[in-house]
């Protein structure tokens, strides 16, 4: 069994709940509440495989595809300002790369654009199609690669698109670094500069991190591991160090627990966008209800949530939901560990029952 800790009001649900979470076949889990009752914070499992010390409540982790919130609200922050059209051409501000004068910023950020996706694309024939490495061996021999955005973007623009832009829906890391170098090329100033300039900085997310060549977690963290087939036998590899610059405006975020409760927080509250540009935000489409950077989710009785969870290419992964008035939110960081479970397939039933046992009443 899981052994937790905690600080804040006495919540043996959450504790539980975290257990029960570990228990499924992850190595460590750091978890952030804050709502009415105060802020409780809690970790379970082991921050390293053959100790026994818990991951640390305040620990840096990869937080994957958390970046693509932060990057929406950029480019939306951005229309705000006028700086750039919604639904106008990217093409006008990116006009060296060849692409489509009918893909426009809303169309990365709610993934209906049509690229193709770097990070390789699973056809729904079973076909993959290789992008960079982001799987198995080859992902663990290369993860420190340092990658430019333009060479990832090139690569995808190099593929065959999925479908005519606007007319359907598929995730595509490409369009969230495409919608990077739109920033960077209406604000003259790089994305990490752009970044911390408007969000980081000004929400005191200090311990976040949105760009780069890192390749080294800051202390504390909790060391993440990735189980992989090398030839006929299964490998278990300590992935605690990568490379960032894999998925800028797409994936690349170090983060707390504590940084991104403050982010989505505020976010939800109303104090990163006007009122109209939150509501576009929140638009849900596609098969899994995505709005802009954001994923939208049916609580039923309990109402609407707001979340987007992020995972490293292997070791880690990222929680991030809120209630619509950002009084509620929830934030957490986890790790595999040496478990032959797939963590793809133990993470939903899990992570049902933690947001059930988070947000299954009205907040």
């Amino acid at each position: 069994m899981a052994n937790p800790t905690t600080t804040g009001p006495h919540r043996p649900d959450l504790q539980h709940a975290i257990e029960a979470f570990v228990d499924t076949g992850f190595a460590g889990l750091q978890l952030r509440l804050r709502d009415e009752h105060g802020e409780w914070v809690g970790s379970a499992g082991v921050g390293k495989l053959g100790a026994t010390d818990r991951p640390p409540t305040n620990g840096r982790f990869w937080a994957g595809s958390v970046a693509k919130t932060f990057t929406a609200t950029a480019v939306l922050q951005l229309v705000g300002e006028g700086k750039v059209g919604l639904d106008a051409p990217v093409a006008d501000h990116l006009t060296n790369l060849g692409l489509s004068p009918r893909i426009t910023p809303r169309m990365l950020l709610q993934h209906t654009s049509g690229l193709f996706n770097y990070t390789g694309e699973y056809l729904p024939d079973g076909t993959v199609v290789p992008g960079i490495p982001a799987t198995g061996k080859e992902w663990v021999d290369t993860r420190l690669t340092a990658y430019h955005p333009q060479e990832l973007v090139r690569l995808a623009l190099s593929k065959p698109t999925r479908f005519e832009p606007g007319t359907d829906w598929s995730y595509s890391n490409t369009n969230y670094t495409l919608a990077a170098l739109l920033i960077e090329a209406v604000t003259g100033r790089s994305y990490g500069q752009w970044m911390r300039q408007r969000i980081l900085d000004p929400l005191g997310l200090h311990d976040t991190v949105l760009a780069g060549d890192i390749t080294d977690l800051p202390e504390p963290y909790a060391h993440g591991y990735y189980r992989y087939q090398d030839a006929d036998t299964w490998t278990v590899a300590d992935v605690s160090r990568q490379n960032l610059s894999m998925l800028l405006g797409a994936g690349g975020a170090i983060s707390t627990t504590r940084d991104l409760n403050v982010f989505f927080a505020a976010l939800n509250a109303g104090a990163l966008l006007p009122t109209p540009l939150l509501a576009e935000m929140r638009k849900p489409a596609g098969p899994i209800d995505y709005g802009l950077g954001v994923f939208v989710q049916d609580l039923g009785p309990a109402g609407i949530i707001y979340h987007h969870n992020g995972g490293a290419p292997g070791g880690y992964g990222a929680l991030m939901y809120s209630t619509p008035d950002g009084r509620r939110t929830m934030t957490a960081g986890l790790t595999t560990g040496d478990a032959p479970t797939n963590p793809a397939e133990a993470l939903p039933p899990a992570l049902d029952t933690l947001v059930k046992t988070v947000f299954g009443e009205p907040a």
